[in-house]
């Protein structure tokens, strides 16, 4: 009696060693994932990361299913965080600070790597920013893109005054009328700035040239919250992404970045991709700076301290 009780008990310890290792097999070899986790990206370079991750396979390497969201504005992005159909988004401070002031809270968990230029059309005989006084310029309303040409405009000695502002909420929308020269001048991200540049526009300044970079990356209070794990495998397989990036010629992955990105074939060979870093927290001169021209121009009813919007928990 004894020794059919032990020789089932070996079966049974048998059987469970064997469907754990399956288990352990079928979460490799199926894609079944431990979390999960939807983020929102824009057609710009600071969004290349995380394509890159999901490419090639870092998210899953992590364990982590991710879906990645394309908007073309940065209005449709934040509609759908507020909607809690996002749980992170490629964003900026702007739109942190907004949130919080409306009663959703965002939580700024990394910085970007992104780039801004100030463009001016082919067919426009304008070689500085004092030639732009009085005229078309198209940027998107209270977001980064105009935080950046208000910048430029005081940097070049106008005010943000002096210049018509024309509101072209979707990138795309907002080259192809600097292209056919229904503005005279746009600020755009790259790497559609650069599309721009190599089909004639005319640069004038940038925020690279500024040594100003507002572009943050953001979850949502709830994710924060209830995703911590998986926030933090993503910014491993982001990381491993910026690796990626540091080593291989953009050529190799260009491809992948206009079908899996929505970049236009014409970044091929023309690109000029930002020197990407390792996941860390904005400055805190960067934030004060983004809150005070919102609550300057009375965007925001509070002036935010930086602890109030960045959570450097996950990139310590």
């Amino acid at each position: 009696m004894k020794k059919t009780i032990c020789i089932m008990c070996m079966m049974v310890l048998l059987f469970f060693l064997g469907a754990c290792s399956y288990s352990k097999e079928a979460m490799k070899g199926n894609n079944v994932y431990q979390e999960s986790i939807t983020i929102g990206i824009l057609p710009d370079v600071d969004s290349i990361p995380f394509i890159i991750a999901q490419e090639k396979g870092y998210f899953q390497e992590e364990g982590l299913r991710v879906t990645l969201e394309q908007f073309k504005s940065a209005v449709d992005r934040d509609s759908a965080l507020q909607s809690g159909s996002l749980d992170g988004a490629v964003s900026d401070i702007l739109a942190a600070a907004f949130a919080k002031d409306n009663g959703f809270p965002m939580v700024i968990t990394s910085m970007t790597n992104g780039s801004y230029k100030l463009l001016v059309n082919q067919n426009e005989n304008i070689d500085d920013i004092q030639g732009l006084s009085g005229r078309d310029v198209a940027i998107s309303k209270n977001t980064v893109i105009e935080y950046v040409t208000d910048k430029i405009m005081m940097e070049g000695g106008l005010t943000p005054d002096d210049i018509h502002k024309v509101i072209v909420p979707k990138i795309p929308i907002r080259l192809e009328m600097l292209q056919k020269g229904k503005v005279v001048a746009a600020t755009l991200p790259e790497p559609l700035a650069t599309v721009a540049i190599k089909e004639g526009a005319k640069l004038l300044n940038s925020s690279d040239h500024l040594d100003i970079n507002p572009g943050v990356f953001i979850f949502t209070a709830k994710a924060v919250e209830e995703k911590s794990g998986a926030i933090q495998a993503m910014y491993r397989a982001y990381n491993k992404a910026v690796e990626f990036l540091a080593k291989e010629s953009p050529e190799n992955y260009m491809d992948m970045l206009i079908e899996k990105g929505g970049f236009p074939e014409t970044v091929k060979g023309a690109i000029t991709l930002p020197q990407y870093t390792k996941a860390a927290v904005p400055s805190e001169e960067e934030v004060h700076d983004v809150i005070a021209w919102l609550y300057k121009r009375q965007l925001i009813k509070n002036s935010y301290d930086y602890e109030e919007l960045v959570n450097d928990q996950f990139v310590r």
